[in-house]
């Protein structure tokens, strides 16, 4: 029989964050921080930081700032808690944007739209509330027992790769690398 002693994590934690990248690097250092302090596995919290930073960057890229402050000025707010269930919850809440969050799916050379994937892969659930008017909050659950004795050995998602990466090369109309690389001489 293993005694698991949980140590105490934080019920919340809650900041305000520039609506800009300017503040992603001090908010993920601030959850690291506290939840490694609260006794969190490190593949979780390791997990949690990740899906903060994707959060917070698609907030700038694709949301408003909270209040009436315009695009690059006023803040976005970060959250995370280990709920009483022992639940892991990451919110980000912006002022919204034109469009709903959704998963995209990428072409193979694109530069961004994995982010809603990667945090599908990496989390038990997700979702979107809006119901307070300006506000759109993106919620993920990244691990439904923190407290588990397992939660840090055997936490990894086995098909994590297989989740968030794009379709075949072959299954992609129009892309003959021939022509590109005759393109070279």
């Amino acid at each position: 029989m293993a005694l698991v002693v949980a140590q105490e994590v934080p019920t919340s934690s809650s900041m305000a964050v520039p609506h800009g990248p300017a503040g992603v690097g001090k908010a993920r250092r601030r959850m690291r921080t506290q939840l490694r302090d609260g006794g969190v596995p490190e593949s979780v919290v390791d997990d949690a930081v990740l899906i903060l930073s994707e959060l917070l960057s698609n907030a700038c890229k694709h949301g408003r700032p909270l209040g009436d402050s315009l695009a690059g000025d006023g803040d976005v707010r970060a959250a995370w808690r280990v709920d009483p269930r022992g639940r892991l919850v990451v919110e980000v809440t912006d002022g919204g944007g034109p469009t709903r969050p959704a998963p995209a799916t990428p072409s193979v050379t694109a530069h961004g739209g994995r982010g809603l994937n990667i945090i599908s892969a990496l989390s038990d659930d997700w979702g979107v509330r809006d119901e307070v008017p300006g506000e759109v909050t993106v919620w993920v659950v990244v691990h439904e027992d923190v407290h588990d004795p397992d939660a840090g050995s055997c936490y990894r998602r086995e098909d994590f790769a297989a989740r968030v990466t794009a379709p075949p090369v072959a299954r992609l109309t129009g892309l003959d690398f021939a022509d590109v690389f005759d393109d070279l001489d």
